[in-house]
């Protein structure tokens, strides 16, 4: 594999343990181990741990160890809020410019989620609603609104788990609901929702 291919695969399996709770909070990583669990050497480890740290996913003590961050409250509040200020951002420009395409691929991804809450599967539920969101993200072709979201979002999408055992159910209602205001080209109302959305966490 491509060298930088391999690193970002490294950081995106890193990243994905984390989130999805196979690394919990306060557990200690260590490259020897985590190179040997998925079959590389030590060094695409480690540049994905400083990425971690960057996002703050991870905490690492120079010359000690590297563990996994704590859910802490001001952190994904922060993080909250610069990435609903991105989906914010798409959720004016797609308003009107959807294509039936992309329509039609909100809705998919919406009837994934209802389907994966009906399961009772958190894990499906966030995959959907990140299909979801990506659409009109997508639509801005913004090579730093991914970045952004590439940095931040992991870190809400940890706190996400707790929400959609929860609330999964009214999420679902504020999709439709968005996806009918897009369509109708009301920019403003979109905005406010895919506000509301973000901040419901």
């Amino acid at each position: 594999m491509d060298r930088s291919l391999l690193r970002d695969d490294v950081f995106r399996r890193l990243r994905d343990a984390i989130v999805d709770g196979t690394f919990l909070p306060g557990e200690q990583l260590k490259d020897a181990d985590l190179a040997e669990w998925l079959g590389v050497s030590r060094t695409p480890v480690r540049e994905a741990l400083l990425r971690l740290g960057a996002s703050g996913l991870v905490v690492a003590k120079p010359g000690r160890s590297t563990t996994v961050s704590d859910i802490d409250p001001k952190a994904v509040r922060d993080a909250r809020d610069v990435v609903a200020a991105m989906h914010v951002l798409a959720a004016r420009e797609a308003a009107g410019n959807l294509a039936a395409a992309d329509v039609e691929r909100m809705k998919a991804a919406n009837r994934r989620f209802a389907e994966a809450l009906n399961a009772e599967d958190v894990g499906a539920a966030l995959d959907a609603d990140d299909e979801f969101h990506a659409i009109p993200v997508a639509l801005l072709a913004s090579d730093a609104v991914a970045t952004v979201l590439d940095l931040f979002g992991p870190v809400v999408r940890r706190a996400e788990r707790a929400r959609f055992a929860q609330d999964g159910q009214a999420a679902l209602a504020r999709h439709e609901q968005l996806i009918e205001l897009l369509i109708a080209g009301d920019a403003e109302k979109a905005a406010e929702l895919t506000f509301e959305m973000w901040h419901t966490l």
